[in-house]
This record gives C-alpha cells, structure tokens and sequence, in this order.
C-alpha cells in the first residue's frame, strides 16, 4: 500500500515538474515569437480533470500490483536538468529550421536503408534520429513537451501485459518486444515491473538503438536491433507480448498497417499486443481542437491523416480480435489478440 507520503510526494514531484516545464515553454515561445494557441477554458479544464485522472490511475495502478512502485518516482532529475541545457542552447538551430521549412536538414544517411518518411526532422529537433545528440536530449524533450505526464502514459502499456501474464501458465519467461523502442525508456520500466522477462526491442535509429543498451546495460537478458518495424527479422510466432509507444502517428497510413501485419505474424497465436499513442478524434472528440493544432507548431506531416486513421480499426482490418482502447489524458491505450 502506498503511504500518505508517498502520495504526497507523487503530487510535488509532478508538480514541480509541470512548473518547470510551462516555464520553459513560455520562454521557448517568447524567443521564438510563436504565438500561444488559442484554447478555451473549457478545454483547460478537461485537460486538468485528464490529467488528475491519469494521475489517479498511476497510483491505482501500482497499489493493484499492475507495476511497482520505484516507476513512480523513476524520473532522473539531474540527467534532464542537464539535457534541458542542451535543448536550450539548441533552440536557435530549432528555430532556424522551423523558420525555412528545412525539414530535411539531417545528416547524410543511406537512402536504401531508410524510407523516405523517416528522413526528416520529425518535431524541428536537430539531425532527425540521426544522431547521438539527438538520442541524447529525446526522452527529456517529450517529457518536457508533456509536462511531466509522457512516463506516466508511457507505463499505461504495463497493466494489460500484467493482467495477460498472470493468466498464463507457469513456464519460460515471456517474450516481450518493443517496436520503435527509441531510447529504451519503455523497456526500462517494462524490466522494472517484469523482471523475469526476455526483452527485445527494434527501432530504425543506430543512435537511439546505441542509447537503448548504454540504458539497459544492467539486463541480463535484453536484446537490441537497428530494424525498420515493416520488416522485422524474428520468426513467426515468436513473442507474447508485442507492443510499440508514440511511433504510430510518424507513419504514413501504409506504413501502420504494414507494421501491424508484421506484429500480427510475429506475436504467437493467443499472444498480446499493446500499443500506445496519441489520443485520436474515434475516442477523444472533446481533444479534435488540441490534436488538430499539433501539427501546426512541430513538424509532424502524418498527424492530421493518423487523428482519422483509428488503430483499434486497422487492428481488426488486419486480423487481430478483442480490440479495446483506453483514454489515458491525451493518449490512447489499444489492446488487442491474435487469434
């Protein structure tokens, strides 16, 4: 059971980081001169009343065992304070690039390997995926964008993997993968709350990919791979539990699904999959206004057409069952089986 403590420090700790982050977005928006977008009271409201929701949720969470309770407070402090200084000093890069439309401004990559969605400056951020620096400020960035909730919906993929595992019979440690693992975050705290599992993960960048093991070097059994999710290199069947957090909304409409399929045939029959993004206008119309102006300010040119390409719809197109969503302040949690 959490103590009134632990809630109490749960609350300031977010708190804290919520301030510091609106902070840093106002100044970020007074140098950059970018108008604030226009947003209803109303709307401010719901987001609060979500975002009190999410936090409830969070805590339930581990007093249910969903997850332990070290992910409450596994938030590095020190490390963001630094990278926050390194995302400062790169504002003017930032805006620069937003200011001339270069979102192709990233280093020379091979275009064989690399599709051509993936070769951009997704949100302006310097050197696309392409970089150590860009692997480097990327956790720090989000949470800063989300103002200290991205690792509270980021572990909501965890209660469902929980629910599923303890309905399994007792025998090999699960396999677990993670598309677009990015720097590792997810896994890490999927490690946390799954210690006995076997971990693997793929994401496109060599750089995010270089960050993801200096991450989880601390694993025993973990494995890493610089893979494009379209094409995985496992066998069939291969996984209990596939899941991917915030990749879908960077793809273009053929890409999810070609995604999707692979998690369909890589995931064993019966097995689980989970994924988690953006909250779409299916489940959420009350946000249309709040998603619809994202794009706007970052550079994400497959959002506008993802808010209407429902997941839980391209899961049941391309074969899966028992597709259900949750809402979990401005992202979405989808659950699905392969039959």
């Amino acid at each position: 059971m959490l103590s009134r403590l632990d809630r109490l420090a749960y609350h300031s700790q977010h708190l804290s980081f919520a301030i510091n982050a609106t902070v840093m977005q106002e100044a970020a928006r007074i140098a950059t001169r970018t108008p604030r977008p226009k947003i209803t009271a109303e709307l401010i409201k719901l987001i609060n009343k979500r975002r009190m929701e999410l936090h409830r949720t969070d805590l339930a969470n581990v007093e249910s065992g969903m997850y332990p309770r070290e992910l409450l407070f596994d938030i590095p402090t020190r490390r963001y304070l630094h990278e926050s200084i390194l995302l400062l000093k790169d504002a003017g890069n930032v805006v620069r690039r937003k200011q001339k439309n270069a979102y192709k401004d990233i280093p020379a990559v091979d275009k064989d390997r690399y599709p051509p969605y993936y070769r951009r400056t997704f949100h302006w951020q310097s050197d696309g995926y392409f970089s150590d620096f860009s692997a480097k400020v990327y956790e720090v960035g989000v949470e800063l964008l989300f103002r200290g909730t991205a690792d509270v919906m980021r572990r909501q993929v965890i209660p469902p993997m929980t629910r599923f595992l303890a309905e399994q019979p007792a025998g090999e440690a699960p396999r677990i993968l993670d598309i677009g693992c990015g720097t590792g975050r997810s896994l890490h705290q999927i490690a946390r709350a799954h210690p006995r599992a076997r971990l693997y993960g793929a994401d496109m960048s060599p750089a995010y990919i270089k960050r993801a093991r200096k991450r989880l070097i601390e694993l025993d059994d973990v494995t890493l791979a610089a893979e494009n999710g379209e094409a995985l290199p496992w066998a069939d069947g291969t996984f209990d539990i596939v899941t991917s957090t915030y990749m879908f909304h960077e793809l273009p409409r053929n890409a999810r699904r070609n995604v999707m399929r692979e998690m369909l045939r890589v995931v064993r029959p019966g097995g689980l999959v989970v994924i988690e993004d953006s909250a779409q206008v299916s489940e959420s119309p009350e946000l249309a206004d709040v998603l619809r102006n994202f794009p706007v300010e970052f550079h994400e040119p497959f959002y506008a057409d993802y808010l209407e390409d429902d997941l839980a719809g391209i899961l049941a197109e391309v074969g899966f069952t028992n597709v259900r969503t949750e809402s979990h302040l401005v992202a979405k949690v989808v659950v699905a089986t392969r039959p």
